[in-house]
């Protein structure tokens, strides 16, 4: 199955952009950026963009025990892991200009362990 799930985290980090595009730069650019966004992640469950394997300085919690990957879109990075069915799970959206070790670190450590992701998109 193809397909892109949000987790909680990264669900609001998506509408905090939503939010922000709109009063910085009118809906129709907020609409265009994020149709952008889930294009990108829509080819990165396509396998049609490479997965970059998470740099050394970010930390996954180690009771997650997951391997997460990342891809940039804009001025975003979207951190990812691929679930049991092939599909993808988007955990956390960062804007380049966050504390990405401390930001994810927070995103990931949110992730409720026993439960899925919300629907495939």
């Amino acid at each position: 199955m193809v397909g892109y799930r949000f987790y909680l985290a990264a669900n609001q980090r998506q509408d905090e952009i939503w939010r922000y595009t709109c009063e910085q730069r009118g809906e129709a650019q907020a609409e265009k950026y994020i149709r952008g966004l889930h294009s990108h992640i829509q080819e990165l469950a396509e396998r049609k963009r490479p997965w970059k394997s998470l740099p050394g300085s970010l930390v996954v919690p180690p009771d997650l025990d997951i391997d997460v990957f990342f891809s940039r879109y804009e001025s975003h990075h979207l951190f990812f892991r691929e679930l049991s069915n092939g599909v993808i799970g988007v955990m956390s959206i960062l804007h380049e200009a966050m504390d990405f070790p401390v930001r994810l670190g927070e995103d990931l450590g949110r992730i409720d362990r026993g439960k899925h992701p919300s629907k495939p998109q």
